[in-house]
């Protein structure tokens, strides 16, 4: 039994995929808590592109 607990402590095989995979998830983590801190002033930021683009088109179509 203390032979079998040894070679799984010392066993790294996929330690580095785990590795990436937790900053993998870290970096979504924060992604996701800038783009909650900035809601309001990214969704003001993409409307007021958008309303520019919609009067722009406007002016080309008529």
């Amino acid at each position: 039994m203390k032979a079998i607990a040894k070679r799984f402590a010392s066993d790294e095989s996929g330690a580095t995929a785990i590795e990436y995979g937790l900053v993998a998830a870290m970096m979504g983590i924060a992604v996701v808590t800038i783009f909650t801190a900035f809601k309001d002033k990214l969704t003001l930021a993409f409307g007021t592109m958008g309303d520019a683009i919609n009067s722009q088109a406007g002016k080309i179509s008529q």
